[in-house]
């Protein structure tokens, strides 16, 4: 059976700290049959069996390790919309549509994704520190600034209220001075990420959906009806299922080799901010990133807690180099904090594309899978995840799998084990060289 590395599968950092408690998920210990089985207890596969046990489906979802153990534990917590790329470039990549068809249905679907984020929570109660106080987008430099000029007015040309903030606003919104100027979301905001993956997990099973984690799937066939899935505890038969492991998918339920690039990215997170430092610390509620190649995130937690990340993993060879640049970066941007040391540190993965656009991946009949989401996994995770359900649903009902974006296959990248390899090279060298830069980076 194939496996991930441990480190991979640990809750590790704050997440687990200061989230709620796991629902009960013991590993199936008996032979299933429902209508829809989902591999994987991510945003995407949870969204996807509270949306299909809500319409009335037979669900299990099959975890290898514990509810949010890849990227959706792992992440900084920033909901935002759309993705990295600005509107338009992201309209122009995606496949092209029909003459008179109109706007791509992932563009809108991707606009909407932190309302439904914002409702989800609502709607089913979930404790994980939601503050859709929105995000601010930092501009690093005078060219940073151009670029999201640019990105204000194609979103605001698709009717979303972003606002580009100057010099003495982005100091308001940000209480920091180190950027000339700012995009604010407002669709945006922050949760507790593992909080808010339990609580999608607890929602589903109120639902009537069965959870079932430490069990892994260890191999898939289908036999013309049926979808078998093997695992230690039994077999599970599904005439349809959902894979959601993403970039932390194993065996069967990994994506198609080499298919993603993984960007490695960790975060540092302090003690509870006295009162009176963390007044100036985002005094708006809101989360933020900047438009650095290596970009800089930074945010507070419900209780005060100052959390910074970048490109980087925390191994042997590179934690102490990212620990320090982390150190000075963080009293670059808020020099009352300097000095203050980390108590928390963690890394993840992320599933990234050439393109930088999501891949649908349909394995055979019935078969429904989303990857690569490129870092933006909360809110598009969230809304993608219903739409693989809808789609699933579609097929049993014999009405069509509509539901689906269109979007490209996955597909080998050639490149994928070079580009990994240099970005974490490139932001370990960058990250160093801002100690004998006298920090400026």
């Amino acid at each position: 059976m194939q496996t991930a590395p441990r480190h991979m599968l640990d809750h590790p950092g704050l997440w687990a700290e200061t989230a709620p408690p796991a629902p009960d998920t013991p590993p199936l210990a008996q032979g299933l049959a429902v209508d829809l089985a989902v591999v994987g207890a991510g945003y995407t596969g949870l969204s996807a069996a509270l949306l299909a046990a809500e319409a009335g489906a037979r669900v299990a979802v099959l975890e290898a390790s514990g509810i949010g153990a890849g990227g959706s534990g792992r992440n900084v917590g920033l909901v935002n919309g759309g993705l990295w790329l600005m509107p338009a470039e992201m309209e122009r990549r995606l496949a092209p549509l029909a003459p008179g068809a109109g706007a791509h249905p992932l563009s809108a679907m991707l606009a909407q994704a932190p309302g439904a984020v914002w409702d989800i929570i609502a709607r089913h109660g979930i404790d994980c520190e939601a503050t859709p106080a929105g995000t601010v987008h930092c501009a690093q430099g005078t060219a940073g600034l151009t670029a999201l000029r640019a990105r204000a007015a194609q979103w605001q040309a698709r009717g979303v209220a972003v606002e580009l903030l100057n010099a003495e606003a982005t100091h308001a919104r940000t209480g920091s001075s180190a950027f000339c100027g700012a995009l604010f979301d407002p669709r945006a905001g922050t949760v507790q990420p593992l909080a808010y993956a339990r609580g999608l997990a607890r929602a589903a099973l109120a639902a009537g959906t069965r959870v079932h984690g430490q069990t892994p799937v260890r191999a898939a066939r289908h036999d013309g009806a049926l979808w078998h899935l093997d695992t230690p505890g039994g077999m599970v038969t599904a005439p349809a299922v959902i894979w959601a492991g993403n970039a932390y998918g194993t065996g069967p339920a990994a994506p198609p080799a080499k298919a993603l690039s993984m960007l490695p990215y960790f975060n540092f997170a302090t003690d509870p901010l006295p009162a009176d430092l963390r007044a100036q610390v985002l005094p708006g509620g809101a989360g933020a990133w900047d438009t650095a190649k290596v970009l800089t995130s930074f945010r507070l937690d419900a209780a005060g807690r100052f959390i910074i990340g970048s490109v980087g993993t925390l191994g042997t060879a590179d934690a102490g180099v990212h620990r320090a640049w982390a150190m000075r970066r963080m009293a670059r941007l808020y020099p009352a904090l300097a000095g203050l040391q980390f108590r928390h540190a963690w890394f993840g993965h992320i599933g990234t594309t050439p393109d930088a656009l999501p891949r649908l991946w349909q394995p055979g009949p019935g078969a429904f899978g989303m990857t690569g989401y490129n870092g933006r996994g909360i809110a598009p995770g969230t809304v993608l995840g219903a739409a693989l359900a809808r789609a699933a649903l579609g097929f049993l009902a014999q009405s069509g799998t509509d539901a689906l974006p269109p979007l490209a296959s996955p597909a080998p990248d050639p490149w994928r084990s070079a580009r990994g390899a240099s970005l974490r090279l490139g932001a370990a060298a960058w990250h160093g060289l801002g100690r004998i830069l006298g920090g400026r980076i």
